[in-house]
């Protein structure tokens, strides 16, 4: 078995109601981030959110990094990441619960950073976008990493969903922030890397044909330990010297000497 993936946990089969819980309890932190954006672009009437969006290579556009996720350009554009990111969010955090919470500050930081770096002098990049782009590519490259059922299950629907994001890293419309798109992307592959023993892998499921195998495997085994010859200090001695006749003495004379 390979050395760096997560070993079983070796604990009781997580139930079906645990299960049920863990997914619940990550759709509903998906949903409280999706409702603080709906509050904050309702909220963008009121204020001037121009400084908290990421303007690149600019001093004052590095605030944006920590305000952009929070801002949207339109209802659509609103929607689109709301979505993406209930469904990503949900996966995410469902399977890989500690991954995720640790994960997320890079996802963060990510997509703000790509938009600065790459982006155009005097544009604004603002939306989650670059968010559900690292959870995607979180999701998908520890199913890669860590190759069990639960693991490539996740990573098959989130490609199922939005495996678009693999193109949309790059220039492909105007108007669309692919810099942050693939700062997000960089930072979910990243992520992947070092969190992707946080979580224990379940139980591997064990079959009755496996354990059929084992029988044979010790019946074999015990086999060969009973045609393998014994030790010499167990093989019992069937010869005894007489005593005063352990040795015999034959004379040996040269050919000269007769």
């Amino acid at each position: 078995m390979n050395a760096n993936l997560p070993q079983p946990s070796g604990e009781t089969p997580v139930s079906p109601r645990t299960d049920r819980g863990r997914v619940m309890r990550a759709f509903n932190l998906s949903l409280a981030f999706v409702l603080v954006l709906v509050a904050v672009f309702t909220a963008q009437d009121y204020f001037d959110w121009r400084p908290w969006a990421v303007a690149p290579l600019e001093k004052a556009g590095l605030l944006g990094i920590l305000g952009a996720p929070l801002l949207h350009g339109s209802l659509q554009h609103l929607a689109a990441n709301s979505f993406a990111l209930l469904i990503l969010g949900t996966l995410a955090g469902s399977v890989y619960p500690k991954a995720t919470v640790r994960a997320f500050p890079l996802l963060w930081i990510g997509s703000g950073l790509g938009a600065w770096l790459l982006g155009d002098i005097g544009s604004r990049h603002l939306g989650a976008s670059g968010i559900t782009h690292g959870l995607m590519f979180l999701v998908f490259v520890l199913g890669l990493l860590r190759r069990d059922r639960p693991a490539i299950a996740t990573g098959l629907i989130a490609f199922l969903f939005y495996g678009s994001m693999l193109i949309t890293i790059l220039p492909h419309e105007p108007g669309v922030s692919w810099q942050s798109h693939m700062g997000g992307a960089f930072a979910g592959i990243i992520s992947a890397l070092l969190f992707r023993l946080s979580d224990p892998m379940a139980p591997r499921k064990r079959y009755s044909w496996e354990d059929e195998e084992d029988e044979a495997d010790a019946f074999e085994a015990r086999r060969d330990d009973d045609l393998e010859p014994p030790s010499p200090t167990r093989v019992p001695v069937l010869w005894q010297p007489r005593e005063g006749q352990d040795f015999v003495v034959l004379p040996f004379r040269r050919p000269d000497e007769r």
